[in-house]
């Protein structure tokens, strides 16, 4: 604030934050990869250090000075383009092949993975509400939406997991990233359909967000896919076509900001429908890796460290007791629901503990979710930073989880989300 009294120039001030920022979880994100941790969880405490969890707390003035509301107000909309960029990552990468001989496995791992940890969340919710619902949260959206952000598994982390612990190739990790494609899959499909017949983001009514998302599904499938499939095709790597499908990634997301769902939506879906196994779209997602995670996803979980206050747990017993509640039911939920399910599949018990333990994963999905709850007003600050703590939590556990079901000597180390 005195620094923008005092007249110093914006661009100047953003820079030297987003400077701070990126320095900060990404030097948290190499340490916390040398403690064989994703580096997800350094990059989400590095938002925490620099909110009000820490910063704030330790040094009230220099967090006032570095992060004014200016600069928080620029660092949000920035954020959102780190969000559409890695939510279009994540859409392109979607794979629902891979283990099709375990079909059986993957459908009950899905159903026991997605299936009992919601309704986990759907009681802690119930049980919760008057602590952690927000100003939409006296309706059965709150409990939807809380039950999917209890049974969210970030495929992301998942896959890394598996390159470093060499198990991509084993039938474990086939079915462990088939199972996290599909549930991601139907999770954000599920996600779509709530905000939309809730219209809790709609202008216009919930009638009309759903006649919308009905006309923008039918034009996504029937003109927009084969438009690209053909444009991928001729594209032959040449240096328009990065500049196109981010256009039309951030355009999508700006359709579906508009007609009131999440810009997240929009370019998960156009992601989605992108032509898959391509070489040439195989160089273009590593062009835009590097960048979205150096940079752009650093300044996401900044902005969501500035919303989340640890400090609105310590002021009650009930609270953390809620917080324990909330974090031991994700991961019990989790783990019995999708290696209970492999075993009842026919998965042998170390590979169904295995499942177990790489379902629990939720990382930075989980955050997007958290954040189109407090967004929405599904959940008060008090719930997203619940939400927060147990991605954190959840996260971390699973390296130590596989590890500990893993017979053999090979090293679990996590590399990336």
């Amino acid at each position: 604030m005195a620094a923008e009294s005092a007249g110093a120039d914006p661009v100047a001030h953003f820079l030297l934050a987003l400077a701070v920022i990126v320095v900060v979880c990404n030097l948290l994100a190499w340490i916390f990869r040398k403690l064989r941790q994703p580096p997800v969880v350094g990059e989400i405490l590095g938002g925490l250090l620099l909110g009000p969890t820490v910063l704030a707390q330790l040094w009230p003035a220099g967090s006032a000075w570095l992060l004014t509301p200016s600069v928080v107000g620029t660092l949000n909309v920035v954020a959102q383009l780190g969000l559409v960029t890695f939510m279009f990552l994540l859409g392109s990468e979607l794979r629902f092949s891979g283990a099709g001989a375990d079909r059986k496995v993957v459908t009950a791992v899905v159903a026991g993975s997605i299936g009992l940890p919601f309704a986990g969340g759907v009681l802690l919710a119930l049980f919760g509400r008057p602590m952690i619902a927000g100003e939409a949260g006296d309706g059965v959206t709150y409990l939807v939406v809380f039950g999917l952000a209890v049974s969210i598994t970030a495929l992301p982390v998942l896959a890394r997991i598996l390159v470093d612990a060499r198990m991509d190739t084993t039938r474990v990790g086939r079915v462990a990233l088939a199972c996290a494609a599909v549930g991601d899959g139907a999770a954000w499909m599920v996600l779509t359909v709530v905000l939309a017949v809730s219209g809790l983001a709609a202008s216009g009514g919930a009638v009309l967000t759903v006649a919308l998302v009905g006309v923008l599904l039918l034009v996504t499938a029937l003109v927009v896919r084969p438009v690209l499939a053909r444009l991928v095709a001729r594209a032959s790597g040449g240096p328009l076509l990065l500049p196109m499908l981010v256009a039309g990634a951030v355009s999508y997301a700006a359709v579906t900001q508009l007609i009131g769902l999440h810009a997240a939506v929009g370019a998960f879906l156009f992601g989605a429908v992108l032509p898959r196994d391509d070489v040439i779209m195989r160089k273009v997602r590593q062009q835009l890796h590097g960048f979205a995670e150096i940079v752009l996803l650093p300044l996401f979980f900044a902005s969501v460290g500035l919303s989340t206050a640890v400090t609105a747990i310590s002021g009650s017993v009930q609270n953390w007791l809620l917080l324990g509640a909330v974090v031991a039911v994700a991961t019990l939920t989790k783990f019995l629901g999708a290696g209970g399910a492999a075993y009842l599949a026919g998965m042998p018990v170390r590979e169904s503990l295995q499942l177990g333990a790489l379902m629990n994963c939720r990382g930075v999905t989980e955050l997007i979710v958290a954040t189109i709850c407090l967004q929405y007003g599904v959940v008060n600050t008090l719930g997203f930073t619940i939400l927060v703590l147990m991605a954190l939590c959840t996260t971390a556990v699973t390296g130590p989880l596989l590890r500990l079901f893993t017979s053999d000597s090979r090293e679990v180390v996590v590399q990336q989300r």
